[in-house]
């Protein structure tokens, strides 16, 4: 699984994103991520509603290629 095309979904689905993808530790770690997502679309949005918005931007993946996600998201610092 490469992680840039992962990375590029994101950022490609969500409007001005930034995403940073990682394999995660641990004994799964070839289908188990670690992803941070930042954009200013999760402004106002709750923690479940900005992790839906990756989950539907990785469609597909998240039930054939990921197993597991860890998600942090975050909005850009205003400064």
């Amino acid at each position: 699984m490469d992680l840039e095309a992962i990375e590029q979904r994101i950022e490609s689905e969500l409007p001005d994103a930034t995403a940073d993808v990682q394999r995660a530790r641990g004994p799964h770690d070839d289908d188990h991520l670690a992803a941070t997502v930042r954009s200013p679309v999760f402004e106002g949005d709750t923690l479940v509603d900005q992790h839906q918005r990756v989950y539907d931007a990785l469609g597909e993946l998240m039930t054939t290629e990921i197993h597991a996600l860890e998600l942090s998201t975050e909005t850009p610092d205003p400064g």
